[in-house]
């Protein structure tokens, strides 16, 4: 019996009576055989109920109770680990709590892998077409501005332009300034055309998840079709849409 074998007490109870049952056993069993009477023969009978009894009760005995086991200390439970941060989380660097420039870009674009950027009043210092007849020159913050982006989305620039000499222009500019030393950023990515409904169909076709345009008429017609849109103009937008931005330059938006 399990619960029995578990219990000392119980253990040595039953060797007791089985003991004295043994004994009484053999005593009557003894007289039966020496005096074949009625009377041993009750006895007999009667001796065999009592063991008969005093084995179901015996059985049906509740057996003591085991105590738990104490179950180990656990330590106090501490204050629970981060989580990994996504790979687009922006987390301050230095003592100073500054961001870097990829982290800043990353905070910007908040997720959109395909940026398209105009060239003229965003990223080079001549704002209309017949200025890059002349020439085209890179604002020198931009640079590491444009390597970060081309670094970590897709980036496509686009300008309207006058004639074959101010795409060499432009094109001969962000060579010079070191945006093409990467691959980032190709030349096959830089695209021209000759109107502003051609820059248009640019960004509509290339799908962009963002595009930085000086030209309010554009930022408007693109606003239901572009996830976000940033308005380069120090003059305020008006009532732009909710997923247009407005900043005064480029960079000044990615600081």
């Amino acid at each position: 019996m399990p619960g029995l074998a578990a219990d000392p007490d119980a253990v040595s109870l039953v060797r007791r009576v089985s003991r004295a049952l043994n004994r009484r056993l053999s005593d009557l069993v003894t007289l039966l055989f020496r005096h074949k009477s009625a009377g041993s023969l009750g006895a007999v009978a009667g001796f065999a109920i009592a063991v008969v009894f005093a084995w179901k009760f015996l059985r049906s005995s509740p057996s003591r109770p085991r105590r738990p086991r104490p179950e180990p200390k656990r330590p106090p439970a501490g204050p629970a680990a981060p989580d990994s941060a996504a790979p687009d989380a922006v987390e301050p660097v230095g003592d100073s709590g500054k961001l870097t420039t990829r982290q800043i870009v990353v905070k910007r674009l908040s997720g959109c892998r395909k940026v398209t950027c105009q060239l003229l009043g965003a990223v080079f210092e001549e704002k209309t077409p017949e200025e890059l007849q002349k020439q085209a020159t890179v604002r020198p913050s931009m640079v590491e501005l444009l390597l970060e982006i081309s670094k970590y989305c897709d980036l496509y620039l686009m300008e309207t332009v006058l004639d074959d000499k101010s795409e060499e222009n432009a094109l001969m500019a962000l060579e010079s300034a070191g945006l093409f030393n990467t691959r980032g950023l190709m030349k096959e990515k830089v695209l021209f055309c000759s109107s502003e409904v051609g820059r248009t169909s640019f960004v509509r076709q290339l799908e962009s998840d963002f595009h930085i345009d000086t030209s309010l008429d554009i930022i408007s017609q693109l606003s239901r079709f572009i996830r976000c849109q940033l308005f380069v103009s120090s003059v305020e937008g008006g009532q732009l849409a909710a997923n247009v931005f407005n900043s005064p330059s480029f960079e000044q938006f990615f600081s």
